[in-house]
Formats: C-alpha cells, structure tokens, sequence
C-alpha cells in the first residue's frame, strides 16, 4: 500500500508519557543527585517546547532539527534513569531500615520511568519515527524494528483482519509501544510484538534485564529493611 490513508498521530500521548517521566525522575528522594536531576528536568522541557510547537496536535511535520531534539530527549531520560538505578542499588546497599519505605517507592519510580523511556525509545526509531511511519509510502519506510499482531492479521476473520496494517493502513503509535514496553518490563520476554532487528532484540534484552534487578532483587531488598 503505497498511497497512505493513515491519520497522522495525536501528539498528546507521548506528551503526557514524557511528563510523567520527568515528574517520577524529579521527585526521587533528596539524595539521587538533586543537581542532576533538575538539570535533566530543564533540558527535557527546553527540548520538548520546540518539537510541541513544530507539531502542537498531531504529527504532520518533521526537520531535521526536531527529529535530532526528539531522539535527544528520548536518549536523555534514558541516561538520566539508568544513572538513578545505579544510584538505587547503592542505596538499598548501604540503607538502614528506616530508609525502606523511600527506597522502595525509589524502587517504583525508577521502574515506572523505565517503561516510559523505552517505550519513548521504540516509538522514534521504528520505521523511522512518527511521522514517517503514518506519512511514507510503505515502500520507502525504513525496515521495521518491531512486528505488531496487526502486520500479519490481514488473512483473519473479517472482525479482525479490518484492523490490519495491509487493510486499514494501521501503524503504531506511542500506546502501543507503550503497551509493548510495560509487557517487555513485566514478562521479561517478548509477548505478541517480537524485535525483528538487533538494535531491537539488544534494546528489549537491557529493558527486561533492568525490570528482573528492579523487581527480582531492589525491591526484594527494600521488603526486607522494611522487615
């Protein structure tokens, strides 16, 4: 399908994602670095102001200076987060057992914002990004980075295969990868979208491995300062 009948996709979601990310990551207990994460917080509204105002509803247009402050913000929460979760486990390392309570909502946040991240990651460099993926001709995107249900669905029963990529012009927006990065963080494994490529697979390999030491062992640890 090369003439595309796909509306272009709603800016707010991912808005308010990268919102509730940078509110998790700056209410994070006094002692995680407060400078640094300020600092972050600011550079990430000073990126986001500019790419809203390019598109303040739905993305219909793309530079080269927008997509580099897009990807930019998405590689900045990322840093930012895993420099949190080192900050965490050493933390639990040397915490008393007064210190549980904060450390395992720490523990929560870092995590949260984790799936977020990840999510905002998948989201810009599948396909090509946002605007590409709803405004290409499908022919010209770039190689997919992730196969949805609805890329194969097109040879269903009729109820389902309408919502097929090949009969609706379907393509992911920022909920789905949403979705796909909670079930990522949570199942420790693919579930019904699989990584095609390996940036993909290497991607999904550190978000699962972050989540299993969040899950499996900080917040083991902070259970038991509270015991």
């Amino acid at each position: 399908m090369d003439k595309r009948t796909a509306r272009a996709e709603h800016r707010w979601p991912v808005v308010v994602g990268i919102a509730v990310a940078l509110v998790l990551y700056a209410t994070l207990p006094s002692s995680f670095l407060p400078a640094l994460r300020y600092s972050v917080v600011v550079i990430g509204v000073l990126l986001l102001i500019p790419v809203i105002v390019l598109n303040p509803s739905r993305f219909t247009r793309e530079t080269r200076w927008s997509r580099l402050f897009s990807v930019g913000l998405a590689g900045l929460l990322a840093v930012a987060n895993q420099v949190a979760f080192v900050q965490l486990i050493i933390e639990l390392i040397h915490a008393e057992k007064s210190d549980g309570p904060d450390l395992l909502v720490a523990a929560l946040q870092v995590w949260v914002t984790n799936v977020i991240v990840y999510a905002l990651i998948f989201w810009e460099m599948d396909r090509g990004g946002p605007v590409a993926r709803r405004q290409k001709a499908r022919s010209d995107l770039d190689p997919a980075d992730f196969r949805f249900p609805q890329d194969e669905d097109h040879d269903a029963i009729t109820e389902v295969a309408v919502r097929s990529s090949a009969k609706s012009d379907w393509a992911p927006g920022y909920v789905d990868y949403l979705y796909f990065s909670l079930s990522n963080s949570m199942a420790f494994s693919p579930t019904d979208t699989m990584p095609l490529s390996h940036r993909a697979k290497i991607l999904m390999g550190l978000e699962s491995f972050a989540g299993f030491l969040i899950l499996a062992l900080v917040i083991a640890r902070g259970v038991s300062l509270l015991g």
